[in-house]
């Protein structure tokens, strides 16, 4: 059993496969509703993400909420509180769809539509290949990133648990650190 519950490795065609998978939650504060101009060009990046990620490789699973988008969910009484919560197959998928497309230049954009945070709004952990961690779950990551075993960013990646490794900064742009 690895330190985080996740069994040991699976072997496919002689090569190992982890029973770990990424879960990631980011969340952000709007600086308007849904419904307001000052958040369009949000939204419409949003689908295009949503789209990329979805068609690329990596991305397990994805909160939705009844009609299918996890921007519409309230998990807080302000409307302007969105939640994102993707679980990926490791944190190289998530890299790639992060820095390596579109979304690179869409996050540097952050600041047009969400309010400036003084609390971490992105964590990483890993959970068992199948588990769907739930909202309450992820805000309490954000809570957890020490010790950072039981959360962290793509600043401090830990590999999986069933995988041996050290910690690797994957050297992230400061937009995408996941902090304010």
């Amino acid at each position: 059993m690895g330190r985080l519950g996740c069994a040991g490795p699976l072997w496919v065609n002689a090569q190992p496969v982890s029973n770990c998978q990424l879960a990631q939650i980011t969340v952000g504060r709007l600086i308007a509703q849904h419904d307001d101009a000052h958040v369009a060009g949000f939204f419409a990046e949003l689908d295009r993400i949503k789209a990329l990620a979805d068609a690329g490789p990596g991305l397990v699973w994805r909160l939705v909420g009844d009609d299918g988008d996890a921007p519409t969910i309230q998990p807080t009484p302000g409307p302007q509180f969105i939640v994102n919560m993707p679980v990926w197959t490791d944190a190289e998928a998530l890299f790639t769809l992060v820095y390596r497309n579109v979304h690179t230049q869409v996050m540097a954009k952050r600041r047009q539509w969400f309010e400036r945070s003084d609390t971490v709004y992105l964590a990483f952990w890993w959970v068992a290949a199948g588990t769907q961690s739930t909202i309450g779950e992820g805000l309490g990551r954000l809570d957890r990133l020490r010790p950072a075993e039981q959360a962290f960013t793509f600043k401090v990646d830990f590999p999986a648990p069933d995988r041996p490794g050290a910690a690797v900064d994957m050297n992230p742009d400061p937009w995408c650190a996941g902090h304010a």
